[in-house]
């Protein structure tokens, strides 16, 4: 394969020319929300200032907006690799469909069946199950974590797995310690007595390929504003799960799959802008590997490509850090597992708060988050509750310069 072209993808994104007090900034902000390339951008108001409609009509931009409505389902199934494009709903965000997901699955279940979480989630994959277990009256579990390298306590999965499961929510990635899920695994076990298994990948989608088949799940939801798109959230179901699923809409609503889901007007603009971020990641495989790959095989080749471009800044954060006294790193450090994490870094200080470092650094142009990150389960099995911890996210936009430079910085600020 052809280099990765970083000078290229930097090339498309405006945002990352920001500049803060004569400093050109840098995003490791990542894993709360990407930045996007200009094509979003223009495909969001191309839509918006010429085929603005609703759907339904003979009129052209109503013709127009179906269409646009049929393209984004089959870019998101090629994304997420099913080959039914009805199996794609589309919502507000991934919080809001996994909610309306679990109301529904709610109303199958009842006192006696188990639904399990993990304390390695993000709460929008936790809670909701947790009203549905209240809802249905059924029993709700929880995963353990190992502490050392935040990954899940194996004995704690088997124990938490039983005939009585009627669901198992896990995330592909966490977002809090970029710690990746063998999500495969756990599929087979937890479809070995019966049960139905939920994946949250919105950290996972933007550094990985998710492929549906291969993991074995049921239910699999992400947002395109964390892969360099739009904030449109992303649900994919296996149809004949989608189509008998009591779900709330309107009596007018279509019972056709994903219409039954998709509640009320949709934001299409969002679905322009969303269809441009997969194109985008698109374009790098091609870029890499090949300009006439289908879309799907560009997106294989891309992802091939952004693992072990990412791989190399992710770990180089890592040694660095390491090398700085008082640092505490919350997840993987082995590099023998780098299969096994995402690269979001995400760390504490002996001596300084994590808002008290993020402060520090975005006066001088590096934005990182800190707090929990919703991953509130994490951080109070962590005992790191109320500060949470420092999270440097990188993405296939970011370069080594910047990461030396933020490890210069930081080294700097911890120093004085």
């Amino acid at each position: 394969m052809a280099a990765f072209p970083i000078d290229e993808v930097r090339s498309r994104f405006p945002g990352l020319q920001r500049m803060v007090d004569g400093r050109q900034a840098i995003f490791f902000d990542g894993p709360g929300g990407s930045q996007a390339p200009d094509s979003v951008g223009d495909a969001v108001r191309h839509y918006l200032m010429h085929q603005n409609a609703n759907v339904g009509m003979s009129f052209a931009t109503s013709v127009e907006t179906d269409r646009l409505i049929d393209d984004a389902l089959r870019a998101c199934a090629d994304f997420v690799g099913c080959d039914d494009h009805r199996e794609i709903v589309f919502g507000h965000n991934m919080t809001s469909l996994t909610i309306q997901l679990a109301g529904a699955l709610s109303r199958t279940w009842g006192p006696g069946d188990e639904v399990v979480v993990t304390r390695l989630d993000h709460d929008a994959n936790v809670r909701p199950w947790m009203l549905a277990a209240e809802w249905s009256g059924a029993t709700l579990r929880r995963v353990d974590i190992n502490p050392d390298d935040c990954t899940h306590d194996q004995a704690s999965l088997k124990d938490s797995i039983n005939e009585n499961t009627v669901l198992v929510a896990i995330g592909a990635a966490s977002n809090l310690s970029g710690t990746i899920n063998d999500v495969s695994v756990i599929a087979e076990k937890v479809h070995a007595v019966g049960a139905e298994v939920f994946v949250d990948a919105v950290h996972f989608a933007p550094h990985c390929l998710i492929d549906v088949g291969a993991m074995g799940c049921d239910y699999l939801a992400c947002s395109s504003y964390k892969f360099f798109g739009t904030h449109q959230g992303v649900l994919w179901g296996r149809a004949n799960r989608l189509a008998e699923l009591p779900v709330a809409k309107l009596r007018v609503a279509s019972e056709e799959i994903p219409f039954r889901w998709m509640t009320g007007t949709q934001n299409h603009e969002a679905m322009a802008g969303t269809i441009a971020a997969i194109e985008h990641i698109a374009w790098i495989g091609r870029s890499v590997a090949g300009a006439g790959l289908g879309r799907r095989d560009a997106l294989r080749c891309a992802f091939d490509a952004i693992e072990e471009y990412e791989r190399t800044l992710c770990w180089r954060i890592i040694d660095g850090l390491r090398a700085i006294d008082g640092i505490m790193i919350w997840g993987i450090t082995d590099s023998g597992r780098n299969a096994e994490r995402a690269p979001t870094v995400s760390f504490t200080h002996d001596s300084m708060s994590p808002r008290q470092i993020a402060d520090e650094l975005a006066g001088r142009g590096i934005f990182v988050w800190a707090g929990n990150f919703y991953a509130l389960e994490l951080t109070e099995a962590l005992d790191l509750e109320p500060d949470g911890v420092l999270r440097v996210g990188v993405l296939h936009y970011n370069t080594m310069d910047e990461v030396e430079s933020f490890l210069h910085e930081l080294a700097d600020i911890l120093s004085c």
